[in-house]
């Protein structure tokens, strides 16, 4: 019998925090991204781009990436603080991440056909803020590389309405 698989970063968010376009599970409409360890370091997110998600006909429109290396990045964010603290991700006070600046460089085209892999790494983890460096690939190739600069929401966001 085998393990369940793991709960990506985004499940753990309660359902108040959980409509975001980029990683909202509640949000019928957004991307739903997913994002899990994929090393100690490295967290690993894929998301497969929908014919709607065109740029020019065959590659993918670049404001899709900076929302996938910035969702992806503040569930990283708030995974390494967990980490770094030794604690499960249901555990209060809870960790999470609103983007203070986001840097994109567009390497190549990004084909729209088959997966994206978002990979990202902390750079800086201190105090309210996270700095994290981010790449999205295709076809085995980087198209775009990032920098997220994540701070802890407000307490008053996490309370909820």
């Amino acid at each position: 019998m085998s393990a369940p698989p793991p709960k990506a970063f985004q499940d753990y968010y309660p359902d108040h925090l959980s409509w975001c376009y980029g990683c909202g599970r509640l949000n019928a409409h957004g991307l739903q991204i997913k994002s899990y360890w994929e090393d100690a370091q490295t967290t690993l997110c894929t998301f497969t781009p929908r014919p709607f998600h065109t740029a020019v006909p065959g590659f993918v429109y670049g404001g899709l990436i900076a929302s996938l290396i910035d969702c992806h990045c503040t569930g990283t964010a708030a995974a390494a603080c967990y980490q770094a603290e030794g604690r499960p991700m249901d555990s209060e006070p809870p960790f999470r991440f609103v983007t203070g600046a986001l840097h994109v460089d567009y390497l190549r085209p990004t084909p729209l056909a088959g997966a994206l892999l978002i990979r990202a790494r902390v750079t800086e983890l201190k105090g309210r803020k996270v700095v994290m460096a981010a790449e999205v690939a295709a076809e085995g190739q980087v198209c775009a590389r990032g920098q997220v600069v994540a701070v802890q929401m407000p307490e008053a966001f996490l309370k909820g309405p």
